[in-house]
């Protein structure tokens, strides 16, 4: 079977403004281009996204298609050169179009150049009461406009204690998934986001996550099926860096992170790239 590429996503979440924005890209191009290789063996596929505020979705497309970086532009292709990018949104809601002050379709992201999209981050099921039942809304939604929904599972610390993580994320996969079918699942990136690890600066340790990565390609297997599963990306969220990116995506079943943090330096979100993609596929 083909090995499933790397699969990096930076989450902006609620920070830039569209200058700060601008000159963030900038940067990273420039870091993108002096970044030397890693020595070691072929590089693994890699696919970069970033996700930006939705007001700074525009100006970071149209910078990024200006340096070349942005997938369908002049210049934007893996390889050779600085690797393309693609455009994420934050969150999106589920239906067209309606009375919904406040929020973004996906007519809108697509309208924007977004090619995925995170739904069920933590954040919002914690701070904006998302439910597992409006994270299916939003993952429909999305593979119905042609976006790759990113879906966002994870346990507490107190549910961890309790040796609950495997219950917890197969209550949220099977709710999220129900109504995608075996077809649609290829299109689905799932991030595993521990939530007692995001911005802790404590990662999950490998066999923390090599547990609740296994579990989770066993439930889509059996959502699914072994082609469809064994096709699915499946990131880890929480704490990613520079220093620990290697020895997360040695484990199996890691297939790229959902970064916080991290991405908004430059010069490490490029490092943790650079390590990324020279992984072995």
């Amino acid at each position: 079977m083909t090995p499933r590429p790397r699969l990096i996503v930076g989450n902006w979440k609620m920070h830039k403004t569209i200058p700060e924005a601008v000159g963030l890209v900038e940067q990273l191009a420039k870091h993108l281009r002096r970044e030397p290789a890693a020595p070691g063996p072929p590089p693994a596929q890699l696919e970069i996204v970033v996700a930006p505020p939705f007001t700074a979705l525009a100006a970071v497309a149209s910078t990024l298609a200006t340096h070349g970086l942005l997938v369908g532009t002049e210049g934007g292709t893996s390889r050779p050169g600085p690797p393309s990018v693609e455009l994420a949104a934050q969150d999106m809601h589920w239906e067209d179009a309606g009375a919904y002050t406040g929020e973004v379709s996906p007519l809108m992201l697509k309208d924007l150049g977004c090619r995925y999209v995170i739904v069920g981050h933590s954040e919002r099921r914690r701070y904006f009461g998302e439910t597992d039942a409006t994270v299916r809304k939003k993952v429909l939604a999305a593979l119905r406009h042609g976006l790759r929904p990113i879906l966002c599972v994870g346990e507490t610390w107190d549910q961890r204690t309790r040796n609950q993580t495997e219950s917890v994320l197969a209550a949220q996969l099977t709710e999220a998934l129900t109504g995608v079918d075996k077809d649609q699942g290829t299109e689905v990136v799932i991030a595993y986001e521990p939530i007692w690890a995001i911005g802790s600066g404590h990662p999950a340790t490998p066999p923390q996550a090599r547990e609740a990565h296994r579990h989770i390609r066993a439930r889509i297997t059996a959502l699914w099926g072994q082609e469809t599963g064994e096709r699915v990306p499946i990131l880890y969220g929480g704490s990613v860096t520079a220093e620990n990116i290697g020895e997360l995506l040695a484990i199996r079943d890691v297939d790229g992170a959902l970064v916080g943090g991290a991405c908004l330096d430059p010069a490490q979100f490029a490092r943790i790239l650079v390590v990324a993609g020279s992984a072995t596929a």
